[in-house]
Formats: C-alpha cells, sequence, structure tokens
C-alpha cells in the first residue's frame, strides 16, 4: 500500500514519524513522509521516502512574530496569535500536500495538519487515519494540552479542548480555500467537516502510551492509544561527546529543542550557576534557543541522538515537547520539566506525576536556585530514577507500528 504522512512543526512534531514510517515500509508499504525540506536527512537509510514541503519552522519560529509568540504566556491568546501565523503556513504548504497524496493510496494526517491532510484526502476520494502525537480531542479528564493543561474542572475542561478545536479549524480556512479554487475539490467548510469525520468516528492513533496518559474515559470510538513511535536515527554519538562522558560522573542534560528564550545568555548563565551550585556536570544543546556555556565542567553541543545520550545521563533538563519527553522516558533516567509553551505543561505534569521528576521548572520561573535544587532532588532521590526505570521497561514491550498496521489493514476510513 503506497501511504503517506503529512505532518508540520518542529523537529519533535516530525521525527517520531521517521520512525512510524520506517516500521510501515519494513511491513511492506511504501511510505512518503510529507513535511518541511529542512527535515528531509532525517528520513536517509529508513526506506521512507521524502516530499518536501515549503516553510522554514525555525526561520517562523525567530520571526519578528515568532520570537513575540515565544515571549507571551500559555492561554487562549497565545493559542489565537499562534493560529494567525500558522494559517498562512497551513496555506503554503497545501499545494505540496495535494501532490504527495495523488500518488498515495491512504492518508496518514498528522495533528498540525490533520484537518487539512483529511480534506485532502476526502477531496481526492482516499481514505485517511489520523496519527497525532497529544492528545487533541476535547476530554472532560484533563485541561487542554495547547493551553498548559491545567485542569479547571470537568466542564472547563471540555469547553477547553473545544474551543482549541475552533482555533484549529480557523488555521486552516483559507487552505480549505486553495483546495477548493486551485485544486477543483468539492468539500465542506473546517468545521462542518470535521463534524461530519467526528460523527463518523473518524480514527485516530495516538503516538503514546496509556502508561503515560491514560485514554480519557470520554473519548468516543476511534481514538485509540497506538505506544510511541520511536525516532529513525542511526547516528553516533560525536566523538567530543563520547570524550566527555568518559572523563567524569555522568552529566545533566540541558536543551529546550525547538522552544526559544528572549535572553539567551542569562537563561545559559542560570542553567551553568545551577548545575554547579548541584554538583553536576552538563551538556547542553544549543537548540533553537541558542543556549550555550564554555567550562571545563560544561560541554556545549548541537544536534545529538537522544536515544544514545539520554541513558547515560543523571538526568534530563527539557522543554517538556511530546518527541523529548518521550525520548526521556525511553531512556529511564530521571528529569526536571522546564515547560516553555502550549502542550509543555501538560507532559510537565504527567512526568511529576508518573514519578520520574520532582518537580516542573517553568521557564519564567527559572533561576539557578530554583533548578538547582530541582536537580538535587532528581539526581539525589533513588526513587525518581527507580520509577523512570521501570516506566522505560514497560514501554519497552509496547509496539506502537503494530496498532498502525493493525488500522491500515481494516482499512481506514
Amino acid at each position: 500500500m503506497r501511504v503517506v504522512i503529512m505532518t508540520a512543526g518542529s523537529r519533535g512534531d516530525v521525527a517520531p514519524f521517521t520512525g512510524l514510517g520506517a516500521g510501515l515500509a519494513r511491513s511492506g508499504h511504501d511510505v512518503t513522509l510529507a513535511t518541511h525540506a529542512v527535515f528531509a536527512p532525517l528520513t536517509d537509510g529508513s526506506g521512507v521516502r521524502f516530499h518536501p514541503t515549503p516553510v522554514d519552522p525555525y526561520a517562523l519560529s525567530h520571526s519578528d512574530r515568532g520570537r513575540g509568540l515565544h515571549a507571551s504566556r500559555t492561554g487562549p491568546g497565545k493559542l489565537l496569535r499562534a493560529a494567525s501565523m500558522a494559517r498562512s503556513a497551513a496555506e503554503e504548504m497545501t499545494d505540496a500536500l495535494v501532490q504527495a497524496a495523488r500518488s498515495a493510496d491512504v492518508v496518514l494526517a498528522a495533528g498540525a495538519v490533520a484537518p487539512l491532510g483529511r480534506a485532502i484526502a476526502e477531496g481526492l476520494g482516499l481514505p485517511s487515519l489520523g496519527v497525532f502525537l497529544q492528545p487533541q480531542h476535547p476530554t472532560r479528564d484533563f485541561g487542554a494540552p495547547m493551553l498548559g493543561g491545567r485542569s479547571l474542572g470537568s466542564v472547563a475542561n471540555h469547553l477547553g479542548g473545544r474551543a482549541v478545536a475552533a482555533a484549529v479549524d480557523r488555521v486552516h480556512t483559507r487552505a480549505m480555500d486553495r483546495l477548493r479554487t486551485r485544486h477543483g475539490m468539492i468539500l465542506r467548510g473546517p468545521a462542518a467537516l470535521r463534524r461530519a469525520q467526528e460523527r463518523a468516528h473518524w480514527p485516530v492513533l495516538h503516538g503514546f502510551s496509556e502508561l503515560v496518559v491514560p485514554r480519557p474515559r470520554d473519548w468516543r470510538p476511534g481514538l485509540d492509544l497506538a505506544g510511541y513511535w520511536w525516532p529513525y536515527d542511526t547516528r553516533p554519538l560525536p566523538a567530543e561527546v563520547e570524550e566527555f562522558l568518559a572523563a567524569g560522573p555522568a552529566p545533566v542534560f540541558v536543551g529546550l529543542g525547538s522552544a526559544t528564550v528572549p535572553d539567551p545568555e542569562r537563561v545559559s548563565a542560570e542553567i551553568v550557576r545551577a548545575l554547579r551550585a548541584a554538583g553536576l556536570r552538563g551538556v547542553i544543546q544549543r537548540g533553537w534557543a541558542d543556549l550555550g556555556a564554555r567550562t571545563d565542567d560544561v560541554l556545549t553541543v548541537g544536534d545529538v541522538p537522544h536515544a544514545l545520550l539520554f541513558p547515560r545521563t543523571a538526568a534530563v533538563v527539557h522543554h517538556a515537547g511530546a518527541g523529548t519527553t518521550a525520548a526521556v522516558l525511553r531512556a529511564g533516567v530521571p528529569t526536571v520539566p522546564v515547560p516553555v509553551q502550549f502542550d509543555g505543561g501538560f507532559w510537565a505534569a504527567r512526568l511529576v506525576a508518573l514519578g520520574t521528576a520532582p518537580c516542573a521548572v517553568p521557564l519564567r520561573n527559572l533561576t539557578a536556585d530554583a533548578l538547582a535544587c530541582a536537580l538535587r532532588r532528581a539526581t539525589g532521590d533513588a526513587r525518581h530514577r527507580a520509577r523512570a526505570r521501570e516506566l522505560s521497561r514497560r514501554l519497552a514491550e509496547e509496539d506502537g507500528v503494530a496498532a498502525v498496521l493493525a488500522a491500515l489493514d481494516r482499512p481506514p476510513s
């Protein structure tokens, strides 16, 4: 079967689908990943074809609008500003996604572009399936992850989830218009299409484990948890990282992934002071925040394979994005989440609830003292490492690809 996976966003929104795609390809499917051109190297050697789409998410994040967005707090206002910025990006990607789908038998649409992907599939008469990295459907069990995830009670939680769905519909309005005018597709509007597919129980598989987020009790049939899709990555650790690891005790990894910060130098200095106060060495990843330090006990690195580095650390400090959270859980090490925006607060709360993190230190509250205290608790209390190891062991027994293979055999609608 010819499968096209559509996704968009940061590396963490893309990398898990290289692992899913590679698993489907090993089972005999012809798989294409359609996403931002900058991520083409992620599929090298995986058996997955790559179809480039426009928009550079790094450049978008570092534009004036992107920096202004990151400087504000997560909430309804920030979500609306993000939706406005994403609207033009979705429209710009539309033609390339249609081109990718024309040679497919089925469309797997990831969370960020799911409304557009399922509309393209409907317009071309193709079956489709949702593949989400976060829980996006409204529920009374917890607050909407894209609003930070804080529970405000069952009614407010559900209303928040519906508000997020409405905002996502608005993101794709112009892209849907483009499908009609440029590609001749006869389609309902985004909201009407979503409601129709909800009534039809459009299938969605989620790339996380029920051990981490229990399936909400009020979700409709067709919303299932597959388990994690681990990124395809065969790179070795750089020699300088191997040398640093061999030169002393296990370090703490610190990275904020695709998050940006208003003052990288200040944040970097606070991190270094925290590591020293806690008596720990560190590996700082530059990331999109451009963090870094030059000291004997701190190594600054670029992009490195998390699957190889994280298990060899004393703890991981991270922005609690879905991708990095998954990597930390897989590694079985204690963690200190530093949520920055959107779903970071949700995943940080899950890590604390699971016992793998002592607490969260939101970026807006990040000081050397606060981070040092959290690191002492993460590395000094053996219960956090024990819980992390046990959860990692149980996650290793799951097969997230198998659920997608089974869905393709049904086939999806």
